[in-house]
């Protein structure tokens, strides 16, 4: 009953976030309280997907079958890099968020690490060494990593935008980046739908329902932004996804 609620708060949430910018990244404000941080913020409020999520797993009562693995391994090889990784990776030192979006993003990865990993860790069942060949599993971690492949690859062209010191924004060009705005976002929403696909687990589902929620607005936001900063931006370019939207 819990997780059909949260999956309903996504629902009515979502045509609300369409229609406010969350303030931070390059939609920073002020407007919305004290700032820390930008690497303190992105450490703090991604930690708890990664932290209760594996303790949930690791020392819950259910015996850990091969396909249990590869969703953890899964699960933490994103986390990993988005908690420790990508924080330092980013050339935003003087750059500030607001602490009530950390606030906000913490709860939310609190409660999808505990979901996920309250569920794989003690409540699931089924996923015995014959689900590695289960067409839901397949297609599922196909998705899974090429949404990794493509969220790690935008990233890291993101990142170069800027020289050592630069803290200015430009277009970015190159691969996916010619047909979208945020490959990214697209890499991320790819990810936790093979998530859901593969474990076919109401948790996995929510995650990847409020996935879409937080991230098809921000894409929007970001595609919007784009063409005000920038008069030359490319006409054809889409927001999300390729020569659709």
């Amino acid at each position: 009953m819990i997780l059909y609620i949260w999956i309903g708060i996504a629902v009515i949430i979502f045509p609300i976030v369409l229609r406010i910018t969350a303030p931070y990244g390059r939609h920073t404000t002020r407007q919305w309280g004290p700032l820390i941080s930008n690497r303190l913020g992105w450490i703090l409020m991604e930690s708890p997907a990664l932290l209760f999520f594996a303790c949930l797993f690791l020392f819950g009562t259910n015996i850990h079958t091969i396909p249990t693995w590869i969703f953890f391994s899964a699960w933490m090889i994103h986390y990993i890099n988005r908690t420790v990784i990508f924080p330092f990776r980013v050339r935003t030192k003087s750059k500030k968020m607001p602490v009530l979006i950390v606030i906000m993003a913490f709860s939310f990865n609190l409660v999808n690490g505990f979901n996920n990993g309250y569920y794989l860790g003690s409540i699931s069942t089924g996923y015995s060494i014959q689900w590695l060949i289960d067409p839901r599993f397949l297609t599922g971690i196909i998705l899974f990593m090429a949404g990794l492949i493509i969220n790690w690859k935008s990233d890291n062209i993101l990142i170069h935008l800027r020289k050592p010191g630069e803290t200015g924004y430009t277009i970015p060009k190159g691969w996916l980046f010619n047909y979208i705005s945020c490959p990214n976002h697209f890499g991320e929403i790819l990810e936790w739908s093979g998530f859901a696909l593969m474990t076919w687990s109401l948790p996995g589902l929510a995650f990847g329902l409020w996935t879409i929620c937080n991230l098809f607005p921000r894409a929007i936001q970001h595609h919007k932004w784009y063409k005000t900063k920038f008069p030359d931006y490319p006409e054809n370019r889409k927001a999300l996804i390729p020569f659709i939207l």
